[in-house]
């Protein structure tokens, strides 16, 4: 139901490839094979026996992460996540308030951030603007010695052109090493638009799906994986700051 109804055609159209082979006709227990088969297929579209990617660190330079995805992804849990996380592999993080959308949404990073004992690096949203903070930001690691730099830009619908030429902006200027796409597992059908949209302006290096313990079925996770051909590097499975995986 809530997997992307092109990538479920071709999913099955794979594995019916498979079970009309003779292999299965003869089985003792065709039943078992087919679903062995339909197992195998989920494990491939998934990435199969690809090496799993993690975040990778640069020796002698801030290693830049840029967040994006819609409104409500939960970005910016996920940025305190993911900067405990690093902290606890004994990484330096510096947390980038660039969502100036979002009322609140400087204070709640600035909260996280004081929960993680990680610096975050704000400016007044009224006379400044994301790109130029991202910038700064850079700067102010570099000067305090934070070697993870983690950009919190605001959520944007993947239609809202201005929106999306702004995240471009900061891509062109801070040049990240990683674009990670936060997408909530119950996204369902509009996951593939959304997920294809920001691989198609960005070329992201991965994805984190957040909310993934209120969803029971996890179409999400297929239809991204299978749109963006990028991995799912975590997922988030709880509002705690260690609930990711």
């Amino acid at each position: 139901a809530d997997v992307n109804y092109d990538v479920a055609k071709l999913f099955c159209d794979r594995v019916t490839e498979q079970a009309f082979g003779e292999r299965v006709l003869k089985a003792m227990r065709p039943g078992e094979m087919i679903v062995g088969i339909v197992y195998q297929e989920l494990v491939n579209l998934m990435g199969g026996g690809e090496e799993p990617r993690t975040i990778e660190l640069r020796r002698g330079e801030t290693t830049v992460l840029m967040m994006c995805g819609l409104q409500g992804s939960g970005k910016t849990t996920t940025c305190g996540k993911l900067a405990k996380m690093l902290k606890a592999e004994g990484a330096k993080p510096m947390l980038v308030a660039a969502d100036l959308q979002r009322p609140a949404a400087i204070e709640q990073l600035k909260v996280i951030g004081e929960q993680i004992g990680v610096p975050v690096y704000a400016e007044d949203p009224g006379k400044s603007n994301p790109v130029q903070v991202c910038v700064n930001g850079r700067k102010k690691a570099n000067t305090e010695g934070c070697n993870v730099l983690i950009l919190d830009t605001a959520g944007r619908l993947h239609v809202d052109d201005d929106l999306m030429r702004e995240l471009e902006q900061i891509d062109n200027q801070l040049m990240p090493h990683m674009a990670l796409l936060v997408c909530a597992a119950m996204t369902g059908q509009d996951a593939v638009n959304s997920a294809k949209a920001f691989n198609d302006r960005l070329e992201l290096d991965g994805v984190i799906l957040t909310k993934l313990d209120g969803d029971a079925r996890g179409g999400a996770a297929l239809s991204v994986k299978s749109v963006t051909g990028v991995p799912i590097l975590f997922t988030g499975l709880g509002e705690q700051l260690d609930a990711l995986q």
